[in-house]
């Protein structure tokens, strides 16, 4: 009967805390690399529904007709759900102006996330038709 070598004995511990050093390294990476897709995609999802808000209340005044598009100027606060779970809250700020025979109509809707304000701003032209 041959007595075992060394060699035979399997991993040592040193080897297998390097190869556990070198998988929580990429782990780690790739952790990282979820929390950033998920911040852009985030991000990505309240620009649209902030576009929407502001597309949805420019097609609500214009809808209105030449001469029911009012040029005051206020603000609301309008709610949403996003994501089918977090409740976020839009500011919306209407201007509109007279100039000849056309009225002009801006909506900016305003938003925050993480500390930082985004804006996205829609506006209009609505003419008299001419007799």
């Amino acid at each position: 009967m041959a007595a075992a070598s060394s060699s035979d004995g399997g991993f040592t511990l040193v080897e297998v805390m390097v190869s556990i050093v070198i998988l929580m390294v990429g782990l780690m990476g790739l952790l990282q690399a979820v929390n950033l897709s998920i911040e852009h995609n985030m991000r990505n999802t309240l620009r649209n529904e902030g576009a929407s808000v502001a597309d949805s209340a420019l097609a609500k005044e214009l809808s209105k007709g030449y001469n029911n598009v009012s040029t005051s100027t206020y603000n609301y606060s309008v709610n949403r759900v996003v994501m089918n779970s977090i409740q976020k809250s839009y500011s919306v700020a209407r201007t509109g102006q007279a100039v000849s025979t056309s009225k002009m109509v801006n909506f900016r809707v305003s938003w925050r996330y993480k500390l930082a304000r985004y804006d996205v701003n829609v506006g209009s032209v609505s003419s008299a038709r001419p007799q």
